[in-house]
């Protein structure tokens, strides 16, 4: 495993410290405070799971896979569904063997949500880490109305090493990506990354705002694989999915980045997520270095949930 992955596992463990103790010291008294596995046990621990911002229909989901396994191995010990239930949320995180296709094709990436979640910055990170996988990579800020904004992406652009398209502030949002697509067919770019707006004069705006940006890139970019990436803070708990929902209703969202899962008691949100509206979480956040954006592993994230060890970082 990587130096670098080895930290950033360390990281995500000590960043899901809230969220272990929220859920994980109150699983331990179950599992170890019941003689028999009964109602009762079951109700303690998905009382527990909803508590610990896994969310409703992905504890349900969880709660079932756990029965059946426990009926099927016929376990009469409390202390031995902990394991069962682990694995049970790791088959609900899983991501399918396509996730990542768009590495390996000419493709183009939106990058959306609201301002404050880490977007502009999440678009530096993932162009970084596609340059240094040989990529060739430009950025399109489309983002033109948040100030600062397009310096913001310009220093990413920069630091990355990846060319950047970028207008004045105030611009027509569609009218940016309308120049980035010529420029990236102009210039055989693999990846096109584009930052969008957070927020305009209401939410309505924003999301015509999107679907005007997504008939541009229908249109225009047909060829390329799409990809539509919403950044959620992991922080926000249950908040996050109004966000994704609201956003589902512009854009077909194809998965999600989840940042700032340093130091939140709601790391649970990504199992919820994942459950409520089908959409995989593909990158964790968890801080301000191009490194610190990685590519999200079911098992490692849930046993730095759950356990604070890992299995091995991919």
């Amino acid at each position: 495993m990587a130096e670098g992955k080895k930290g950033f596992f360390g990281r995500l463990v000590e960043g899901l410290s809230k969220t272990r103790d929220n859920i994980v010291a109150g699983m331990d008294s179950i599992f170890h405070g019941f003689s028999t596995i009964d109602d009762d046990f079951y109700d303690e621990l998905e009382e527990t799971l909803i508590m610990g911002d896994i969310g409703i229909n992905a504890t349900t989901s969880i709660m079932e896979n756990l029965k059946a396994k426990v009926k099927e191995q016929r376990i009469s010990d409390p202390a031995d569904c902990k394991e069962l239930l682990i694995n049970s949320i790791k088959e609900q995180m899983h991501l399918g063997e396509n996730a990542y296709d768009f590495e390996h094709k000419t493709s183009i990436i939106l990058v959306i949500g609201v301002n404050g979640v880490g977007k502009t910055t999440s678009v530096g990170k993932l162009a970084g880490q596609l340059k240094d996988s040989g990529k060739k990579v430009i950025v399109a800020a489309a983002d033109t109305f948040r100030a600062a904004a397009i310096e913001q992406l310009t220093e990413w652009a920069n630091r990355a090493g990846v060319d950047i398209v970028a207008q004045k502030e105030g611009s027509d949002p569609a009218a940016v990506i309308y120049d980035a697509i010529a420029a990236a067919k102009a210039r055989h770019a693999d990846v096109l990354i584009c930052d969008t707006a957070g927020r305009l004069h209401n939410k309505k705006n924003l999301m015509e705002e999107l679907k005007k940006i997504d008939k541009v890139i229908s249109r225009e970019y047909p060829e390329a694989y799409r990809e539509n990436l919403i950044v959620l803070d992991g922080t926000t708990g249950q908040n996050a999915l109004s966000q994704l929902k609201q956003f589902k209703e512009a854009a077909d969202v194809s998965g999600i980045i989840l940042t700032k899962l340093d130091g939140t008691a709601k790391g649970g949100i990504a199992v919820a997520i994942q459950a409520e509206y089908g959409v995989p979480v593909k990158y964790i956040g968890i801080g301000e270095k191009i490194e610190d954006l990685q590519k999200f592993n079911a098992d490692d994230f849930v046993n730095a949930l759950f356990e604070g060890n890992h299995s091995d970082m991919k």
